[in-house]
């Protein structure tokens, strides 16, 4: 009985032993660099702006349920700004930038 009992407590601290040690964690010296966008978005009720520091080259928006409200190719400038045509509240955004680089963000409006 005493051994068994011995037995258990020993396979309870081995496991959370193991458990804490096999964490996914960084290890010490290295960091999770998150990327800096270089653009911003600005909003004013539905009307969206965004400024990058490269041209933008094609932006798509759409909804939660999958339509697409815009879509714009060979913007080329460094702003951009249009209205959103529709009632709702979250979206899904897609900016091409410069240099092949695409971002999707989900963005919302009050």
């Amino acid at each position: 009985m005493m051994a068994s009992s011995l037995r258990r407590l020993l396979a309870v601290a081995v496991l959370s032993v193991l458990f804490f040690v096999s964490q996914a964690q960084p290890a010490g010296n290295q960091s999770i660099k998150k990327e800096t966008r270089p653009y911003k978005i600005l909003s004013s009720g539905k009307q969206i702006t965004i400024k990058s520091s490269r041209n933008i080259l094609h932006i798509m928006l759409w909804t939660t349920t999958g339509h697409r409200i815009i879509e714009q190719r060979e913007i080329n400038t460094g702003s951009y700004t249009f209205t959103i045509p529709v009632n709702e509240k979250i979206f899904f955004l897609m900016i091409g930038l410069e240099g092949g680089k695409i971002y999707t963000e989900k963005i919302g409006i009050e």
